[in-house]
């Protein structure tokens, strides 16, 4: 089953008087989603306890919880200390992630930094097989974990990269991020067939398994020449992508992802957009 929801709460969800995320699985429900996305991206500081609450609530709902891991995660830092920190970030976020008795761990792989391109690959294609060993040293290999595609140009985490990381091990499965695509490619995601293209690579790469449930992002991004430059929402008319194309695609091979929406403040309207958009099809 296809799902959708929010990354974190939408201003509408504060203005409407809650002021905690114990709120959020009941109040997506409501809205017609049924997927929330925590984020850890400066720092993993929630209690088990309330983890727990908002997990008991995700499954009285039918809301699925990922989590997405510290953004300043770093596998290709030459630094083995550093590294190994970057490790544990991912380790951690997936300990939180069974206190909300979900499954997905999404992370960024890695920056360029004072490398070439192809020495950060490489050694971010290491550091995977590093981390593979130890998700399943730590009995963590019955959750997912999602490398992400990126939006800026130095940062690791195109198409391809993400996909050839997920050969890795099994349970890496990619979260494309099609806002982040279409900034790099400075707005290359216009029709069906661009959307159609990603698809088809990723299940001629992975399986029409690993395929069908990867983890998905989506917003309009504004890009410059670097690439993304920051978040938007669907009312923005000058910056893509838009939703429709990909939807078609998502239908035509009868995947199952989770879409997740990273609109500014806006994000569980979108998401419902999303989700209406994908219905009427």
């Amino acid at each position: 089953m296809i799902r959708f929801g929010p990354s974190g709460n939408s201003t509408r969800f504060y203005d409407e008087g809650h002021v905690s995320s114990v709120d959020a699985p009941k109040w997506l429900a409501e809205q017609g989603l049924n997927a929330y996305e925590y984020s850890f991206g400066r720092g993993i500081n929630i209690s088990d306890e309330k983890a727990n609450a908002i997990g008991e609530l995700g499954k009285t709902f039918d809301v699925a919880i990922s989590v997405h891991a510290p953004y300043y995660i770093n596998l290709a830092n030459p630094s083995g200390e550093m590294a190994n920190k970057s490790f544990g970030y991912v380790l951690r976020s997936c300990e939180k992630v069974r206190a909300f008795y979900g499954n997905r761990v999404v992370f960024h792989p890695s920056t360029v930094g004072k490398m070439t391109r192809k020495e950060a690959v490489e050694l971010t294609q290491k550091r995977m097989a590093e981390l593979a060993r130890l998700i399943v040293e730590n009995k963590m290999d019955d959750c997912i974990f999602c490398p992400e595609t990126m939006g800026k140009i130095n940062q690791i985490g195109d198409v391809e990269e993400v996909t050839s990381f997920c050969k890795t091990a099994d349970f890496f499965v990619p979260t494309v991020d099609f806002g982040h695509i279409n900034a790099r490619t400075y707005g290359s995601l216009k029709t069906e067939e661009d959307f159609e293209h990603i698809i088809v690579h990723i299940i001629n790469e992975l399986g029409r398994e690993r395929a069908s449930s990867m983890h998905i992002h989506f917003s309009k991004i504004e890009y410059s020449a670097g690439g993304e430059v920051r978040h938007l929402t669907f009312a923005d008319a000058l910056f893509g992508p838009e939703f429709e194309p990909l939807a078609r695609v998502l239908k035509k091979y009868a995947l199952s992802p989770v879409v997740i929406c990273e609109s500014d403040g806006t994000q569980a309207d979108d998401a419902l957009q999303m989700k209406r958009i994908y219905d009427s099809i």
